[in-house]
């Protein structure tokens, strides 16, 4: 469905040409004076200087012929040349008119639909997710959904780090504290248990252990080093060790995700990446991409307009071993057969910039993905704490993200139980919807670029710019649906609005698809929350300024109740593109 500011944005450009200019100078945008007016071109001031004329004169001539427009009710030529447009109540409202739930509130799938690797979540194995783990997991998956509505193949992909020294010294720790166990016998020729020799609490203590004893002994350190090495060679012993460090890790990663409601189309793995590396190494060589530096293989990606120092992509260490270059690299041969897709999306911290920026030359010089295919490295800032340094525990340890989740639907729980009677067990079930909004909200309402400021009691503040607020609205809205007790009248029910809080809840509304396009576009789940936020607001004046279920004039009921159900609709698919949801009732 063709988007409003689309439409306008025709017919401005029209005027251009029908006054003697250039139509790319016809482009509208939302006002920034809304108090003035609800859109505005800006061209005349650009076309003055082509024109050498003034460009009030060229604002002026292009109104003239726009005054007769059945779109608008005022449109305005001012000082120093901009074209004000307010719309006619009866165009925005047969705008709406068009927006269901069945063409996305107009936002309609694309008609050239790509395929889209999101690889984001960045866990390792045998350590449990903590807070910096949340910005990547709920930004992608936030991404991801908003792809998919857009009509997009979009593939999630966890990516797990399982195959570095981490795994060598978790399985040396359990021979010293276990060394009778079958793994670790050269001589074992019969079925390896099916059940671990630890739980997941047990393994997540046994890393730490590891890499502090590991520091205080060499001896170790180099035996942790060899047992890798073994490992990816094939020892069977410690593959079936690895396979249960994996099973036991993944189940209890898959639980913590499910909490975030974020979720993975593929738990792919770097060791899954593995078998494509000396196919890779071959292919580097034989093309002569690859030449040998200091011992070491490596790939120069400089190119002469750098500004900047530029290091080579080392692809093997001197003693030929791997490196995360060679594995991410392998992994992207490795989707680029499985799936071809037309872009991979890196979700990871923004300090990382340096380094996908070199494998990602080294990808497209070598051809290993080829020209067409975008790689795209969206960085995303810290969340920090109120002393603006990154968010810790109050001993100063990094907090299990569990914990952090458990923190918030606490503090929410409190804040309702404070406020109302409730059944305890409902308001523990609503408080852990609230609070994942409330978490999830705060994070993805800023940048992803950007750092921001960890602020509970403003995070789960029922009134603001919050996601418990969002949650309000949505309720109130189904309070007011369920006291009605009628069949909702279909969107032609609506009438003209008459109030300017109606026409402004109808304008946002009619704005739906125009944003969630930008923010796929351009990667921005931000822009939604925006959105949603003065969507929310723009029903809750309405609200307040109308009796909705007192109203006497049952024609006007019908429509202002078509136009709540509307607002509901598209509130809870925005909430469900940012990836939480609304209870019945708070």
């Amino acid at each position: 469905m063709q988007k409003i500011i689309d439409i306008l944005g025709t017919e401005v450009r029209e005027a251009f040409t029908a006054s003697g200019y250039e139509e790319k100078y016809g482009f509208v945008t939302l006002s920034n004076r809304p108090d003035l007016c609800q859109y505005q071109c800006n061209g005349a001031l650009a076309a003055a200087k082509a024109y050498k004329k003034a460009p009030l004169a060229i604002a002026g001539e292009v109104v003239a012929i726009l005054n007769n427009s059945k779109s608008f009710e005022k449109i305005e030529a001012v000082a120093p040349g901009f074209i004000n447009i307010t719309l006619k109540s009866e165009f925005i409202t047969d705008y709406v008119k068009q927006l269901s739930a069945d063409n996305q509130f107009g936002c309609e799938k694309t008609k050239a639909p790509k395929t889209i690797v999101i690889d984001y979540g960045g866990a390792n194995v045998a350590k449990p997710l903590h807070v910096g783990h949340l910005r990547p997991a709920i930004i992608g998956e936030s991404i991801k959904r908003i792809d998919r509505f857009l009509g997009h193949n979009v593939i999630g992909d966890v990516h797990l780090g399982d195959w570095g020294l981490q795994i060598g010294l978790i399985m040396m720790k359990i021979k010293m504290d276990q060394p009778d166990l079958v793994y670790f016998k050269a001589d074992y020729e019969g079925e390896y248990p099916s059940e671990a020799p630890f739980t997941i609490s047990e393994l997540e203590q046994i890393y730490p252990a590891a890499s502090a004893y590991s520091k205080e002994n060499e001896e170790f350190r180099e035996a942790a080093k060899a047992a890798t090495v073994e490992l990816q060679n094939g020892n069977p012993g410690y593959r079936a060790l690895w396979q249960h460090i994996l099973n036991v890790s993944i189940e209890d990663l898959k639980k913590n995700y499910d909490n975030l409601l974020v979720d993975f189309d593929l738990w792919k793995k770097e060791s899954d990446a593995q078998g494509y590396i000396p196919g890779m190494v071959d292919y580097l060589k034989e093309h002569n991409f690859a030449r040998i530096s200091e011992g070491a293989l490596v790939v120069d990606v400089k190119e002469e307009t750098d500004t900047k120092e530029m290091p080579p992509c080392m692809i093997l260490k001197s003693d030929g071993g791997t490196l995360y270059n060679t594995t991410d690299l392998a992994t992207m041969v490795e989707r680029m057969e499985l799936f071809n897709p037309d872009e991979i999306l890196y979700v990871v911290d923004k300090r990382q910039e340096l380094y996908f920026e070199t494998v990602f030359r080294c990808a497209k010089k070598t051809l290993l993905v080829p020209e067409e295919t975008k790689l795209t490295f969206l960085g995303f800032g810290t969340m920090n704490g109120k002393d603006g340094k990154p968010f810790k525990t109050r001993d100063g340890g990094v907090m299990r993200l569990e914990n952090l989740i458990e923190n918030i639907s606490s503090a929410v729980l409190d804040k309702m139980l404070e406020n109302r009677e409730m059944d305890r067990k409902e308001a523990e079930e609503i408080s852990k919807k609230v609070g994942l909004a409330a978490l999830k909200y705060g994070d993805l309402s800023n940048q992803a670029s950007k750092d921001y400021i960890f602020d509970l009691e403003r995070f789960i503040s029922f009134e603001g710019n919050t996601g418990p607020y969002l949650l309000y609205t949505i309720v109130r809205i189904k309070s007011i649906i369920q006291k009605y007790g009628k069949e909702i009248a279909a969107l032609e029910a609506l009438l003209p609005g008459n109030t300017q809080s109606e026409i402004d809840l109808m304008l946002e509304a009619a704005k739906f698809n125009e944003v969630v396009e930008a923010a796929g576009n351009e990667y921005a789940p931000h822009k939604i929350c925006q959105y949603l936020y003065g969507l929310a607001n723009a029903f809750n004046s309405f609200y307040h300024e109308n009796k909705i279920l007192a109203e006497e004039n049952k024609e006007k009921q019908k429509s202002w109740m078509a136009l709540i159900t509307l607002v509901k609709g598209i509130l809870e698919t925005g909430i469900s593109l940012l990836g939480f949801e609304a209870p019945e009732r708070m």
